[in-house]
C-alpha cells in the first residue's frame, strides 16, 4: 500500500511526520514524501528548526491516483501553506472523491476544510480549529483521536502530538480495513 504524505516545503510539525511514517513502515506500507516543490521540507518542533526531509514526489495534478491513503501532517505554517495551494487542496479532494481514507492530526484539518471535505462529518483538531470546521458544515469534538466513516472515505484526525499512539493505532487499523 502507498501512502502519501502530503506537506509543505516548510514547516510541518516534525513529529507529527516523523511517528506515523513509522508505524506506517511497520505496517509493511510504502510511505511516500509529497510536497510541493522538489528537494527537501523544513521540519519544526513547534516554532524551532527540526530535521529536514527528502520530498519522494512533487505535487501535480494526477498524483493522487497513485497512493492508496493520505497522512496529513500539522505544524500551524504547514497546513496554512497547502490551503493555499490549489494543487494541494485538489490533491486532498481527490482522495475523499475516490473513498481513500485520509489521516489528519493538529492543524491539519484546516486542508480539509478548505477541501469542503468536513461537511457531514465528525472530526477533532487542534481546538483554535473548532469554529472554522463548524462553519464548514463539521461537528468538532474534543477527543484524542476520531474516527468518521461518512460517505465517500472514512477520516481519522487528532488533536496534537500528545494524540499520536492513539492517532497512529486508528491510522494503521483505518488503512489496514
Amino acid at each position: 500500500m502507498r501512502i502519501a504524505f502530503l506537506t509543505a516545503p516548510e514547516g510541518v510539525e516534525e513529529i507529527e511526520l516523523t511517528e506515523p511514517w513509522k508505524v506506517v513502515l511497520e505496517a509493511g506500507w510504502n510511505p511516500q514524501l509529497v510536497s510541493t516543490e522538489p528537494g527537501r521540507i523544513q521540519a519544526f518542533r513547534h516554532l524551532d528548526r527540526a530535521g529536514t526531509h527528502p520530498v519522494d514526489r512533487v505535487l501535480s495534478s494526477h498524483t493522487a491516483e497513485s497512493f492508496d491513503a493520505l497522512v496529513l501532517p500539522g505544524g500551524v505554517a504547514n497546513p496554512d501553506a497547502l490551503r493555499m495551494n490549489r494543487l494541494a487542496v485538489d490533491f486532498t479532494r481527490d482522495f475523499i472523491a475516490s473513498a481513500k481514507p485520509v489521516a489528519a492530526i493538529c492543524h491539519a484539518p484546516w486542508l480539509l476544510v478548505e477541501a469542503d471535505a468536513v461537511r457531514g462529518r465528525t472530526l477533532t483538531s487542534w481546538p483554535s480549529l473548532a469554529t472554522d470546521i463548524r462553519n464548514a458544515g463539521g461537528t468538532w469534538v474534543d477527543e484524542t483521536v476520531q474516527v468518521c466513516h461518512a460517505q465517500p472515505a472514512t477520516l481519522v484526525t487528532s488533536r496534537k502530538p500528545g494524540d499520536l499512539d492513539a492517532f497512529c493505532a486508528a491510522l494503521v487499523k483505518e488503512f489496514g480495513g
